[in-house]
């Protein structure tokens, strides 16, 4: 596979940014993911800020591949809901304005019964960010992993069209007792991204652990085939297990990756 498509997270390479742009362009990679929690304030960056990363990631010649906003709740949770939705459309506005089209992150507990009050206020809110999404350029993308594929599925349905993406975390998955290559299947037609991720499963859903990529039980070529069978041609997002061998383990996985 052609490492063009892959995608690294800048914050796991340097904490200064254009470091971390070098380190990836050294990898060889096409993609770089930001994170809008730390590090690039979607309310902070001026145009001039903007102008400047664009220029920066051009001289590398890199793409931000997708912004990450890691939100400590979910958009059902009611609590500081109203900052969360704010902070989530600012990420989006900044995520089109580096030229990616989705923001990931978690989307919370999905209610088991689509008359429970949390389901509509899931799926209230989640309308309400797909439409600011659609209309600045960019769309919020949900894990698959912690959120089971099916419940995932269920709610995509019950939103607007394009409202909601989903990102295939393939070590989340496994951790949380879901087929990866099964999940593609599932959500077919609303994969936005790919994260290429090993773990060992526990003896419960959800107590496994993570591993570094080829090592753990995740089988990663039925899920990069069926993807291709649907016609994805997104990134596919690498990320580090340990943080102190960060820039070793990610040149691992490209090598990895580079050989599936």
């Amino acid at each position: 596979m052609e490492t063009s498509r892959l995608s690294v997270p800048a914050s796991a390479l340097a904490i200064d940014f254009r470091k971390a742009l070098r380190a990836a362009r050294d990898l060889g990679v096409g993609g770089i993911e930001l994170d809008a929690r730390s590090g690039l304030d979607p309310g902070q960056v001026t145009q001039t800020g903007l102008r400047q990363i664009r220029k920066w990631l051009g001289d590398e010649g890199l793409v931000v591949s997708a912004i990450g906003f890691p939100t400590r709740g979910g958009y059902g949770d009611s609590e500081r809901l109203e900052g969360r939705i704010t902070a989530t459309k600012a990420a989006l506005k900044l995520a089109f304005d580096l030229g990616a089209s989705v923001v990931l992150n978690h989307i919370g507990e999905i209610p088991a019964s689509d008359k429970a009050a949390d389901w509509r206020l899931l799926v209230d809110v989640l309308t309400d960010i797909g439409n600011w999404g659609q209309h600045v350029g960019a769309t919020l993308c949900a894990e698959a992993g912690r959120a089971a594929p099916a419940d995932l599925a269920r709610l995509i349905k019950a939103l607007p069209d394009g409202s909601l993406t989903c990102d295939i975390v393939t070590g989340a998955l496994l951790v949380h007792g879901h087929d990866p290559a099964q999940a593609v299947e599932q959500l077919a037609g609303q994969v936005a991204c790919l994260h290429a991720t090993d773990a060992v499963a526990g003896a419960f859903a959800g107590r496994g652990r993570a591993v570094v990529l080829g090592t753990g039980q995740v089988d990663l070529p039925p899920v990069l085939a069926k993807l291709e069978e649907r016609g994805y041609q997104g990134w596919i997002g690498l990320e580090p297990v340990e943080p102190r061998d960060a820039r070793e383990e990610l040149a691992d996985a490209v090598d990895f990756i580079r050989a599936v």
